[in-house]
């Protein structure tokens, strides 16, 4: 994103070290999932898009470990807060850390970030940075102004239409006055970096929890006649943590509403976008329509003009333009060529590779395998651990039988070959291009291009049989 903003002196710091102890889960808060992904992830990615990953430093504590490795691979850097005692001792680790680093490497301003707010948008962020620059501010404190302003804490600004602040004030310390006031504090502040670290250190733990707060810098700047001023976001879900379980799903329905209106504002039809689950990465290009009871998840990626009919669930899977996915299908790492057709009730496990206008068809069932172009497996087969070529007709119930009980193992069927139904292919096992494979047989040698392969039983008929049979029992 650019912002047309000079945001070589700053440095962003996500407080993530937190337990969550009301969601009642043994998971960390931040790694909690809205959207497909986990609240952390979200404000790294809206954290990336103002500056350089290098330059973004995660608080972790509870449960760090588990935390870096979920996140490691955005380039975030980590400062540990082992023991958790409140925002400003999060604060006072950043401190610690970033003295041990070159002077040099100091930022300029800090934009600190809440590691549980996953809907904040990188344009708010921006906001924020340049009306701290424009203000010459201390401190700049990003607010909001919910329909019900109580549990929250308060902004309290010099006069209504000001920027300047004098305070922040938690609800419990709100006097009779004071519990009018609309605006609440988001906890997303920027800083200029020295006036932040000069106080720090005079916090006091004299509260009710025991801990050191950071909302407590806003008063100590004003009273060293430092400017602090704030800034409304647009939304309150915008700057809305989560809690609760209950509260963390108004989020995740709020984000995926929004999702669904982009696509829609970029000519995706989504028939009841209320029924259908769609991740925040998901990717779905122009004219394809998403009926009801649709879940696209994970890192999807579905071209224009496909047709996803309902109950299907799209995973980690890429679809070129024109396909279509009839009822019911069930995609997990799969990619399928432009023009196929899908389904119903089909199962495409991961590496499974359908080639351009190929068919899988209603109970199929692939693993990595690739299909190749214009070939058909239209009923009840499953394949596994396949290189089927092009123009191939795979018949009802035929199956490629991998696994040995200990090993995998491939199966290869040449361009335009045609196999029967009820047919098992027992690998490791080729047959040929244009090779014939007769219905209900069991393969277990090469078969060469353009023969045929039998491998059944002779048929034997008893003429009279079932007379006999009871006559017979009639005499006993």
């Amino acid at each position: 994103m650019d912002t047309g903003m000079d945001t070589s002196g700053l440095a962003i710091a996500i407080m993530a070290a937190g337990k969550g102890t009301r969601l009642k889960s043994k998971r960390p808060k931040v790694l909690h999932e809205i959207g497909g992904q986990a609240l952390l992830l979200h404000v790294i990615a809206a954290a990336k898009a103002i500056i350089p990953a290098d330059r973004i430093l995660c608080i972790i504590g509870h449960e760090a470990e588990r935390v870096r490795s979920a996140v490691e691979a955005t380039g975030v850097r980590f400062v540990l807060q082992a023991e958790q005692r409140g925002t400003g001792h999060a604060l006072q680790q950043v401190k610690a850390y970033l003295s041990d680093q070159a002077a040099a490497s100091l930022p300029d301003n800090l934009l600190v970030l809440s590691g549980d707010v996953p809907l904040i948008r990188p344009e708010t962020l921006a906001a924020v940075c340049e009306t701290h620059l424009r203000e010459h501010a201390s401190m700049t404190i990003l607010t909001a102004v919910p329909a019900d302003p109580t549990g929250y804490g308060r902004v309290l600004r010099v006069a209504e239409r000001s920027a300047e602040v004098t305070a922040i004030v938690e609800q419990k310390a709100l006097t009779a006055e004071q519990m009018s006031a609309p605006e609440i504090n988001s906890g997303i502040y920027c800083f200029r970096t020295t006036s932040l670290f000069s106080k720090l250190d005079q916090l006091s733990n004299d509260n009710a929890h025991g801990e050191l707060y950071l909302t407590d810098v806003a008063a100590m700047l004003v009273a060293s006649g430092e400017r602090v001023v704030a800034v409304k976001a647009d939304s309150v879900d915008e700057v809305l943590g989560a809690n609760t379980i209950a509260e963390m799903m108004h989020l995740d329905a709020a984000m995926r509403f929004e999702k669904a209106k982009r696509l829609m504002a970029q000519g995706v039809t989504i028939l009841r976008p209320d029924t259908c689950v769609i991740d925040a990465a998901v990717e779905v290009g122009s004219d394809t329509v998403l009926e009801p009871f649709v879940q696209l998840l994970g890192a999807t990626r579905i071209g224009s003009d496909c047709r996803i009919r309902s109950f299907s669930v799209v995973q980690n899977s890429t679809l070129g333009d024109g396909v279509l996915l009839r009822n019911g299908c069930i995609l997990d790492g799969a990619q399928v060529a432009a023009g196929a057709l899908i389904g119903p009730y089909a199962h495409l496990r991961p590496e499974s590779e359908i080639g351009e206008g190929a068919h899988v068809g209603n109970f199929c069932e692939t693993k990595k395998v690739r299909l190749g172009k214009g070939s058909k497996a239209n009923h009840l087969s499953y394949l596994g651990d396949a290189e089927i070529g092009g123009g191939v007709n795979i018949g009802a119930g035929a199956i490629t039988c991998n696994y040995d009980g200990a090993h995998k193992h491939l199966t290869t069927i040449g361009d335009g070959a045609f196999i029967g139904s009820d047919s098992t292919l027992v690998a490791p096992v080729t047959v040929g291009a244009g090779a014939y494979v007769a219905a209900g047989s069991c393969i277990t040698e090469t078969v060469p291009a353009e023969s045929l392969a039998l491998g059944r039983s002779r048929q034997i008929t008893k003429p009279g049989w079932v007379a006999a049979r009871q006559a017979a029992g009639k005499t006993k």
